[in-house]
Protein backbone atom coordinates (compact mmCIF):
# COMPACT_ATOMS: atom_id res chain seq x y z
CA UNK A 1 0.00 0.00 0.00
CA UNK A 2 1.11 3.50 -1.28
CA UNK A 3 1.25 6.15 1.98
CA UNK A 4 1.02 9.74 1.18
CA UNK A 5 0.61 12.82 3.50
CA UNK A 6 -2.42 14.30 1.42
CA UNK A 7 -4.43 13.00 -1.16
CA UNK A 8 -6.49 15.24 -3.26
CA UNK A 9 -9.58 14.14 -5.05
CA UNK A 10 -9.48 16.14 -8.04
CA UNK A 11 -7.37 17.72 -10.71
CA UNK A 12 -9.74 20.97 -11.47
CA UNK A 13 -8.30 24.52 -10.37
CA UNK A 14 -8.36 24.12 -6.65
CA UNK A 15 -7.07 20.45 -6.16
CA UNK A 16 -4.05 21.23 -8.74
CA UNK A 17 -3.41 24.61 -7.00
CA UNK A 18 -3.24 23.08 -3.69
CA UNK A 19 -1.81 19.73 -4.97
CA UNK A 20 0.74 22.31 -6.07
CA UNK A 21 1.62 24.62 -3.18
CA UNK A 22 1.94 21.70 -0.60
CA UNK A 23 4.29 19.48 -2.93
CA UNK A 24 6.48 22.14 -3.57
CA UNK A 25 6.47 22.34 0.81
CA UNK A 26 8.05 18.93 0.39
CA UNK A 27 5.03 17.16 1.23
CA UNK A 28 3.97 13.54 -0.10
CA UNK A 29 1.00 14.40 -2.29
CA UNK A 30 -1.05 12.24 -4.43
CA UNK A 31 -3.59 14.22 -7.14
CA UNK A 32 -6.41 12.14 -8.36
CA UNK A 33 -8.01 12.80 -11.90
CA UNK A 34 -10.78 10.52 -12.56
CA UNK A 35 -10.78 11.56 -16.10
CA UNK A 36 -8.13 9.87 -18.13
CA UNK A 37 -6.64 13.29 -19.79
CA UNK A 38 -7.35 16.95 -19.13
CA UNK A 39 -9.25 17.49 -22.85
CA UNK A 40 -12.32 15.59 -21.36
CA UNK A 41 -14.66 17.28 -19.19
CA UNK A 42 -12.92 20.93 -20.50
CA UNK A 43 -16.20 23.02 -19.13
CA UNK A 44 -14.82 25.89 -17.76
CA UNK A 45 -15.34 29.22 -19.47
CA UNK A 46 -12.53 31.22 -17.19
CA UNK A 47 -12.59 34.67 -17.83
CA UNK A 48 -10.48 36.32 -14.89
CA UNK A 49 -8.84 39.60 -14.49
CA UNK A 50 -5.24 39.96 -15.69
CA UNK A 51 -3.58 40.04 -11.75
CA UNK A 52 -4.71 36.21 -12.04
CA UNK A 53 -1.40 35.63 -14.05
CA UNK A 54 0.30 37.68 -11.77
CA UNK A 55 -0.97 35.90 -8.46
CA UNK A 56 -0.53 32.18 -8.88
CA UNK A 57 2.22 32.38 -11.24
CA UNK A 58 0.69 31.32 -14.39
CA UNK A 59 2.36 31.02 -18.08
CA UNK A 60 1.20 32.69 -20.93
CA UNK A 61 0.72 28.92 -22.14
CA UNK A 62 -1.81 28.57 -20.21
CA UNK A 63 -4.13 31.20 -21.46
CA UNK A 64 -6.78 31.29 -24.95
CA UNK A 65 -6.80 35.22 -25.41
CA UNK A 66 -6.65 38.58 -23.70
CA UNK A 67 -9.66 40.68 -23.24
CA UNK A 68 -9.90 44.60 -23.06
CA UNK A 69 -13.31 45.07 -23.18
CA UNK A 70 -16.81 44.17 -21.81
CA UNK A 71 -20.01 44.39 -23.37
CA UNK A 72 -23.43 43.74 -22.09
CA UNK A 73 -26.30 43.19 -24.66
CA UNK A 74 -30.03 42.90 -23.52
CA UNK A 75 -33.08 41.85 -25.20
CA UNK A 76 -33.08 45.89 -26.48
CA UNK A 77 -30.19 47.40 -26.23
CA UNK A 78 -26.07 46.89 -25.76
CA UNK A 79 -23.29 48.81 -24.12
CA UNK A 80 -19.29 48.21 -24.39
CA UNK A 81 -16.65 49.00 -21.46
CA UNK A 82 -13.08 49.51 -22.81
CA UNK A 83 -9.68 49.99 -22.56
CA UNK A 84 -6.56 50.95 -23.76
CA UNK A 85 -4.96 48.41 -21.97
CA UNK A 86 -5.53 44.28 -21.22
CA UNK A 87 -7.68 43.96 -18.68
CA UNK A 88 -7.56 39.91 -18.16
CA UNK A 89 -7.53 36.97 -20.06
CA UNK A 90 -9.53 34.14 -21.00
CA UNK A 91 -7.69 30.63 -19.18
CA UNK A 92 -7.75 27.99 -21.88
CA UNK A 93 -9.23 25.53 -18.94
CA UNK A 94 -7.40 21.95 -20.45
CA UNK A 95 -3.67 23.65 -20.15
CA UNK A 96 -4.28 25.29 -16.82
CA UNK A 97 -5.23 21.87 -15.19
CA UNK A 98 -2.20 20.60 -17.41
CA UNK A 99 -0.04 22.99 -16.23
CA UNK A 100 -1.04 22.79 -12.81
CA UNK A 101 -0.28 19.06 -12.48
CA UNK A 102 2.70 19.01 -14.09
CA UNK A 103 4.02 21.47 -11.59
CA UNK A 104 2.47 18.61 -8.90
CA UNK A 105 4.99 16.09 -10.92
CA UNK A 106 7.71 18.30 -11.43
CA UNK A 107 8.29 19.28 -7.69
CA UNK A 108 7.60 14.96 -6.64
CA UNK A 109 4.04 14.96 -6.39
CA UNK A 110 2.09 12.08 -7.92
CA UNK A 111 -0.59 12.37 -10.46
CA UNK A 112 -2.95 9.55 -11.73
CA UNK A 113 -5.30 9.98 -14.48
CA UNK A 114 -8.39 7.69 -15.06
CA UNK A 115 -9.29 7.50 -10.75
CA UNK A 116 -12.53 8.16 -9.40
CA UNK A 117 -13.12 7.86 -5.46
CA UNK A 118 -15.10 5.45 -3.84
CA UNK A 119 -14.86 5.40 -0.08
CA UNK A 120 -12.54 6.12 2.67
CA UNK A 121 -12.22 4.85 6.23
CA UNK A 122 -10.21 5.54 9.65
CA UNK A 123 -8.50 2.38 10.73
CA UNK A 124 -6.15 2.75 13.78
CA UNK A 125 -5.26 6.14 12.85
CA UNK A 126 -4.92 5.69 9.08
CA UNK A 127 -6.95 7.22 6.53
CA UNK A 128 -7.06 4.69 3.66
CA UNK A 129 -8.78 5.77 0.60
CA UNK A 130 -9.93 2.84 -1.89
CA UNK A 131 -9.64 4.52 -5.91
CA UNK A 132 -11.15 2.65 -8.54
CA UNK A 133 -9.41 2.77 -11.84
CA UNK A 134 -11.46 3.14 -15.03
CA UNK A 135 -11.73 -0.45 -15.99
CA UNK A 136 -12.67 -1.70 -12.60
CA UNK A 137 -9.22 -2.33 -10.80
CA UNK A 138 -9.77 -1.02 -7.07
CA UNK A 139 -6.58 0.56 -5.38
CA UNK A 140 -6.06 1.66 -1.50
CA UNK A 141 -3.98 4.41 0.11
CA UNK A 142 -2.88 5.65 3.22
CA UNK A 143 -2.64 9.40 4.07
CA UNK A 144 -2.83 12.04 6.63
CA UNK A 145 -5.18 14.12 4.77
CA UNK A 146 -8.03 14.12 2.56
CA UNK A 147 -8.58 17.06 0.56
CA UNK A 148 -12.27 16.79 -1.46
CA UNK A 149 -11.77 19.10 -4.74
CA UNK A 150 -14.20 16.86 -6.77
CA UNK A 151 -16.19 20.09 -7.29
CA UNK A 152 -20.39 20.03 -7.12
CA UNK A 153 -20.20 16.49 -6.48
CA UNK A 154 -18.88 17.29 -2.99
CA UNK A 155 -18.11 12.97 -3.50
CA UNK A 156 -15.95 12.82 0.00
CA UNK A 157 -17.34 15.35 2.09
CA UNK A 158 -21.21 14.16 1.50
CA UNK A 159 -19.72 10.66 2.92
CA UNK A 160 -18.33 12.59 6.44
CA UNK A 161 -21.39 12.76 7.92
CA UNK A 162 -24.92 11.45 8.76
CA UNK A 163 -28.06 14.04 9.30
CA UNK A 164 -27.89 12.75 12.87
CA UNK A 165 -25.06 13.99 13.74
CA UNK A 166 -25.40 17.47 15.86
CA UNK A 167 -23.72 20.90 14.58
CA UNK A 168 -20.36 21.19 16.43
CA UNK A 169 -19.70 23.56 19.69
CA UNK A 170 -17.02 25.62 19.74
CA UNK A 171 -14.92 22.39 21.95
CA UNK A 172 -16.19 19.69 19.32
CA UNK A 173 -13.78 18.45 17.10
CA UNK A 174 -16.01 16.10 15.13
CA UNK A 175 -17.55 18.96 13.79
CA UNK A 176 -20.28 19.99 11.33
CA UNK A 177 -24.04 18.99 10.01
CA UNK A 178 -24.74 18.46 6.34
CA UNK A 179 -26.09 21.16 4.73
CA UNK A 180 -29.26 20.66 3.47
CA UNK A 181 -30.12 20.54 -0.06
CA UNK A 182 -32.79 22.59 0.01
CA UNK A 183 -29.68 25.38 0.81
CA UNK A 184 -28.40 24.58 -2.65
CA UNK A 185 -28.51 27.53 -5.38
CA UNK A 186 -28.41 25.19 -8.52
CA UNK A 187 -27.70 25.78 -12.28
CA UNK A 188 -26.80 24.00 -15.30
CA UNK A 189 -24.12 25.10 -18.06
CA UNK A 190 -23.53 24.55 -21.60
CA UNK A 191 -20.99 25.76 -23.85
CA UNK A 192 -20.34 25.87 -27.79
CA UNK A 193 -16.50 25.92 -28.49
CA UNK A 194 -17.16 27.23 -32.20
CA UNK A 195 -14.30 27.96 -34.75
CA UNK A 196 -15.48 30.87 -36.91
CA UNK A 197 -14.91 32.95 -39.83
CA UNK A 198 -11.57 35.43 -39.31
CA UNK A 199 -14.14 38.85 -39.53
CA UNK A 200 -16.52 37.24 -37.16
CA UNK A 201 -14.02 36.39 -35.10
CA UNK A 202 -12.66 39.59 -34.75
CA UNK A 203 -16.53 41.36 -33.97
CA UNK A 204 -15.39 39.55 -30.79
CA UNK A 205 -11.87 39.97 -30.04
CA UNK A 206 -10.71 41.19 -26.99
CA UNK A 207 -14.08 41.12 -25.55
CA UNK A 208 -16.22 39.47 -23.12
CA UNK A 209 -19.61 39.46 -24.07
CA UNK A 210 -22.57 39.07 -21.72
CA UNK A 211 -26.75 38.58 -22.82
CA UNK A 212 -29.28 39.29 -20.19
CA UNK A 213 -32.61 39.49 -20.64
CA UNK A 214 -35.81 37.20 -21.77
CA UNK A 215 -34.72 36.76 -25.05
CA UNK A 216 -31.09 35.49 -24.36
CA UNK A 217 -31.29 33.90 -21.59
CA UNK A 218 -34.51 33.55 -18.83
CA UNK A 219 -33.54 32.29 -15.56
CA UNK A 220 -29.83 33.27 -16.07
CA UNK A 221 -27.44 34.60 -18.60
CA UNK A 222 -25.45 33.75 -21.89
CA UNK A 223 -21.94 34.58 -22.82
CA UNK A 224 -19.11 34.81 -26.40
CA UNK A 225 -15.58 34.64 -24.86
CA UNK A 226 -12.70 34.43 -27.42
CA UNK A 227 -10.08 32.05 -27.36
CA UNK A 228 -7.38 31.41 -29.79
CA UNK A 229 -7.44 30.43 -33.56
CA UNK A 230 -10.49 31.79 -34.41
CA UNK A 231 -12.55 30.05 -31.89
CA UNK A 232 -15.41 31.27 -29.80
CA UNK A 233 -16.77 30.02 -26.76
CA UNK A 234 -20.05 30.39 -26.74
CA UNK A 235 -22.35 29.80 -23.69
CA UNK A 236 -25.52 29.99 -21.32
CA UNK A 237 -26.40 29.04 -17.50
CA UNK A 238 -29.71 28.34 -16.14
CA UNK A 239 -30.87 28.53 -12.51
CA UNK A 240 -33.15 25.55 -11.07
CA UNK A 241 -35.77 27.88 -9.65
CA UNK A 242 -39.12 29.52 -10.82
CA UNK A 243 -39.40 32.67 -12.32
CA UNK A 244 -41.21 35.47 -11.38
CA UNK A 245 -42.71 36.80 -14.89
CA UNK A 246 -41.65 33.66 -16.93
CA UNK A 247 -43.42 29.90 -16.81
CA UNK A 248 -41.57 28.57 -19.14
CA UNK A 249 -38.40 28.36 -20.78
CA UNK A 250 -36.47 26.77 -24.36
CA UNK A 251 -33.61 24.37 -23.72
CA UNK A 252 -29.95 25.86 -22.85
CA UNK A 253 -28.67 24.44 -26.10
CA UNK A 254 -31.80 26.57 -28.24
CA UNK A 255 -30.63 30.08 -26.60
CA UNK A 256 -26.63 29.23 -27.66
CA UNK A 257 -27.95 28.80 -30.81
CA UNK A 258 -29.71 31.48 -31.34
CA UNK A 259 -26.59 33.59 -30.21
CA UNK A 260 -24.73 32.15 -32.45
CA UNK A 261 -27.87 33.27 -35.33
CA UNK A 262 -28.60 36.22 -34.67
CA UNK A 263 -25.72 37.96 -32.97
CA UNK A 264 -23.06 36.58 -34.49
CA UNK A 265 -25.35 36.28 -37.71
CA UNK A 266 -23.91 32.58 -38.65
CA UNK A 267 -25.52 30.22 -40.43
CA UNK A 268 -24.72 25.90 -39.53
CA UNK A 269 -22.41 25.49 -42.32
CA UNK A 270 -20.47 29.16 -41.58
CA UNK A 271 -19.24 27.48 -38.25
CA UNK A 272 -17.45 24.33 -36.86
CA UNK A 273 -18.18 23.02 -33.59
CA UNK A 274 -15.22 21.97 -31.81
CA UNK A 275 -16.74 20.94 -28.59
CA UNK A 276 -19.68 20.77 -26.68
CA UNK A 277 -19.37 20.81 -22.65
CA UNK A 278 -21.28 21.19 -19.92
CA UNK A 279 -21.59 21.59 -16.13
CA UNK A 280 -23.68 22.07 -13.41
CA UNK A 281 -22.79 24.56 -10.31
CA UNK A 282 -24.28 23.94 -6.71
CA UNK A 283 -23.59 27.29 -4.68
CA UNK A 284 -24.77 26.66 -1.11
CA UNK A 285 -26.87 29.93 0.10
CA UNK A 286 -24.93 31.80 2.84
CA UNK A 287 -21.74 29.77 2.55
CA UNK A 288 -23.38 27.40 4.86
CA UNK A 289 -21.19 24.45 3.60
CA UNK A 290 -19.30 21.45 4.81
CA UNK A 291 -15.99 22.95 5.21
CA UNK A 292 -14.13 19.97 7.21
CA UNK A 293 -14.65 16.59 9.44
CA UNK A 294 -11.63 15.07 10.87
CA UNK A 295 -8.62 15.41 8.55
CA UNK A 296 -10.82 15.69 5.72
CA UNK A 297 -10.91 19.31 4.41
CA UNK A 298 -13.44 20.61 1.33
CA UNK A 299 -11.92 23.35 -1.58
CA UNK A 300 -12.75 24.97 -4.57
CA UNK A 301 -16.56 24.53 -5.62
CA UNK A 302 -16.89 22.17 -2.61
CA UNK A 303 -17.03 24.81 -0.29
CA UNK A 304 -18.75 27.03 -2.92
CA UNK A 305 -15.79 29.29 -3.84
CA UNK A 306 -17.77 30.72 -7.07
CA UNK A 307 -19.31 34.05 -7.22
CA UNK A 308 -23.06 33.43 -8.05
CA UNK A 309 -23.72 36.66 -9.80
CA UNK A 310 -20.57 36.47 -12.98
CA UNK A 311 -20.00 32.37 -12.20
CA UNK A 312 -16.61 32.85 -12.14
CA UNK A 313 -14.82 29.97 -10.01
CA UNK A 314 -11.47 29.65 -11.09
CA UNK A 315 -9.37 32.23 -9.51
CA UNK A 316 -11.57 32.11 -6.14
CA UNK A 317 -10.86 28.22 -6.36
CA UNK A 318 -7.09 28.60 -6.15
CA UNK A 319 -7.44 31.38 -3.79
CA UNK A 320 -9.33 28.81 -1.56
CA UNK A 321 -6.61 26.59 -2.16
CA UNK A 322 -4.11 28.75 -1.06
CA UNK A 323 -5.70 29.70 1.96
CA UNK A 324 -6.60 25.62 2.50
CA UNK A 325 -2.71 24.66 1.89
CA UNK A 326 -1.79 26.80 4.87
CA UNK A 327 -4.02 25.47 7.02
CA UNK A 328 -3.13 21.66 6.08
CA UNK A 329 0.70 22.39 6.63
CA UNK A 330 -0.07 23.87 10.22
CA UNK A 331 -2.31 20.67 10.72
CA UNK A 332 0.30 18.32 9.33
CA UNK A 333 3.07 20.14 11.86
CA UNK A 334 0.85 19.68 14.78
CA UNK A 335 -0.02 23.05 15.33
CA UNK A 336 -3.70 22.65 14.70
CA UNK A 337 -5.99 20.16 15.70
CA UNK A 338 -8.76 20.71 12.94
CA UNK A 339 -9.88 22.96 10.39
CA UNK A 340 -12.14 25.58 11.90
CA UNK A 341 -9.49 28.53 11.60
CA UNK A 342 -9.80 27.86 7.79
CA UNK A 343 -13.65 28.09 7.28
CA UNK A 344 -13.66 30.91 9.24
CA UNK A 345 -11.14 32.87 7.23
CA UNK A 346 -13.16 31.86 4.65
CA UNK A 347 -16.33 33.06 5.57
CA UNK A 348 -14.31 36.42 6.42
CA UNK A 349 -13.19 36.95 3.60
CA UNK A 350 -16.10 36.00 1.18
CA UNK A 351 -19.05 35.98 3.12
CA UNK A 352 -20.29 39.14 3.16
CA UNK A 353 -19.82 40.13 0.11
CA UNK A 354 -20.95 37.18 -1.32
CA UNK A 355 -24.20 37.26 0.14
CA UNK A 356 -24.56 40.51 -1.09
CA UNK A 357 -23.56 38.77 -5.09
CA UNK A 358 -26.22 35.85 -4.11
CA UNK A 359 -29.12 38.17 -3.72
CA UNK A 360 -28.04 40.43 -6.59
CA UNK A 361 -28.15 37.34 -9.01
CA UNK A 362 -31.00 36.26 -7.87
CA UNK A 363 -32.75 39.49 -8.61
CA UNK A 364 -31.30 39.97 -11.90
CA UNK A 365 -31.83 36.13 -13.19
CA UNK A 366 -35.34 35.14 -11.14
CA UNK A 367 -37.03 38.36 -10.84
CA UNK A 368 -36.28 41.50 -12.87
CA UNK A 369 -38.30 41.76 -16.41
CA UNK A 370 -36.64 43.53 -19.36
CA UNK A 371 -37.19 46.84 -18.51
CA UNK A 372 -35.71 46.82 -15.55
CA UNK A 373 -32.89 45.05 -16.99
CA UNK A 374 -32.59 47.67 -20.06
CA UNK A 375 -32.73 50.21 -17.24
CA UNK A 376 -29.99 48.29 -14.89
CA UNK A 377 -27.39 48.88 -18.12
CA UNK A 378 -28.61 52.21 -18.70
CA UNK A 379 -27.71 53.49 -15.46
CA UNK A 380 -24.00 51.55 -15.88
CA UNK A 381 -23.29 53.14 -18.56
CA UNK A 382 -22.33 56.19 -16.61
CA UNK A 383 -19.74 53.66 -14.85
CA UNK A 384 -16.21 53.73 -16.12
CA UNK A 385 -14.43 50.33 -17.14
CA UNK A 386 -12.30 50.31 -14.07
CA UNK A 387 -15.38 51.20 -11.98
CA UNK A 388 -17.29 47.62 -14.08
CA UNK A 389 -13.91 45.64 -13.39
CA UNK A 390 -14.36 46.58 -9.41
CA UNK A 391 -17.79 45.19 -9.53
CA UNK A 392 -17.71 42.79 -11.59
CA UNK A 393 -14.23 40.93 -10.12
CA UNK A 394 -13.55 42.59 -6.79
CA UNK A 395 -17.54 43.11 -5.37
CA UNK A 396 -16.96 46.76 -4.93
CA UNK A 397 -20.76 47.34 -4.38
CA UNK A 398 -20.33 50.74 -2.91
CA UNK A 399 -19.71 51.53 -6.60
CA UNK A 400 -22.91 51.11 -7.44
CA UNK A 401 -24.66 52.47 -4.27
CA UNK A 402 -22.33 56.09 -4.99
CA UNK A 403 -23.50 55.61 -9.07
CA UNK A 404 -26.97 55.31 -7.77
CA UNK A 405 -27.00 58.70 -6.02
CA UNK A 406 -25.33 60.71 -8.68
CA UNK A 407 -27.45 58.87 -11.31
CA UNK A 408 -30.46 60.05 -8.93
CA UNK A 409 -29.64 63.48 -8.15
CA UNK A 410 -29.47 63.71 -12.31
CA UNK A 411 -32.88 62.25 -12.95
CA UNK A 412 -34.19 64.61 -10.08
CA UNK A 413 -31.93 67.92 -11.47
CA UNK A 414 -33.61 67.34 -15.00
CA UNK A 415 -36.78 66.58 -13.53
CA UNK A 416 -36.60 69.28 -11.70
CA UNK A 417 -35.63 71.71 -14.81
CA UNK A 418 -38.50 70.27 -16.81
CA UNK A 419 -40.88 71.60 -14.31
CA UNK A 420 -39.19 75.17 -13.96
CA UNK A 421 -39.40 75.53 -18.02
CA UNK A 422 -43.09 74.35 -17.72
CA UNK A 423 -43.91 76.93 -15.06
CA UNK A 424 -42.30 79.39 -17.51
CA UNK A 425 -44.97 78.64 -20.00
Amino acid sequence: MKNFDIVIIGAGPAGGQCARVLTKKGYKVLLVEQHPNFLQHDFSSAGTPLETLNKFDLPTDVVGSFWQKITIVTTNISHTWSSQEQLGAVLNFAKLREFLASEVEKHGGEVWFGYRYINHQILDGETLVELRKVGGEKITVSTKILVDASGPARAVISKCLSPNIASNSPDQTTDQPPAKSDKFFVASGIEYLIEVPANIYEKCANNLIFFLGYKWMPKGYSWIFPMENNRLKVGAAKCHLPHLHIAKTEAIKWYIELIIKEYLELTKEQYTIVDIHGANVKYCSGLRDIYYHQNIIGIGDVVSSINMLGGEGIRHGMDNAMIASKYIDQYLQGKLNNFRPYEREIKRRYAVKWNISEQMGRRRYLQDNDQYIDKSVNFLKSFSTEDMINILFYYKFDKLYRGLAKYLQKKLSLWWQSCRNYLRI
